[in-house]
C-alpha cells in the first residue's frame, strides 16, 4: 500500500508551519529559515522498505526502514528520535519520540495531492505536496 506514495512531491502549500516548529522545541533562527524552504519529498517503497528523503536549500535528509520497525532518525533540525513508519489503513503513519515528546506525521493522499499533518500536542501544522 505504501507504494501509492511513491513519487516526487513539491511543497506547495503549509499551514500553521511555524507554530508546529516551536511546539517541538526549534529555536526561531532555525524556524525562520524552516519557513522560508520549499522542500522535495521523494518516497520510495519496496512493499516491505520504504526511503523518505526530504531535499531543500537548508539540508537534506533520508531514513530507510521497515515498515512497523522502530529505528534513530536524525531530524532535518538535529534531534534524534526513535521512529517508526507503519501504514495504518490507507495513511503512511510516522511516530517520533523524544525526549518524553511525541510527535506524529500522517500522510495520506487526496485529490492526487500528499498532505502532511503534522501533530504534536494539540497543535497541528498541515503541509501540502503535488507531483
Amino acid at each position: 500500500m505504501a507504494e501509492a506514495y511513491c513519487g516526487t512531491w513539491r511543497l506547495t502549500n503549509s499551514v500553521n508551519f511555524d507554530s508546529y516548529m516551536k511546539a517541538i522545541g526549534i529555536s526561531f533562527a532555525v524556524r525562520k529559515i524552516g519557513n522560508m524552504t520549499k522542500p522535495i519529498q521523494e518516497i520510495i517503497s519496496d512493499g516491505e522498505n520504504v526511503t523518505i528523503k526530504n531535499m531543500s536549500s537548508f539540508k537534506n535528509t533520508e531514513v530507510v526502514c521497515k515498515l512497523g520497525e522502530e529505528f534513530k532518525e536524525m531530524t532535518a533540525d538535529g534531534r534524534e528520535v526513535q521512529s517508526v513508519i507503519s501504514m495504518q489503513g490507507d495513511k503512511l503513519v510516522q511516530v517520533q519520540k523524544w525526549d518524553n515528546k511525541e510527535s506524529i506525521l500522517t500522510r495520506e493522499l487526496k485529490d492526487g495531492k500528499l498532505i502532511l499533518t503534522c501533530r504534536i500536542g494539540d497543535v497541528e501544522c498541515v503541509r501540502t505536496y503535488e507531483k
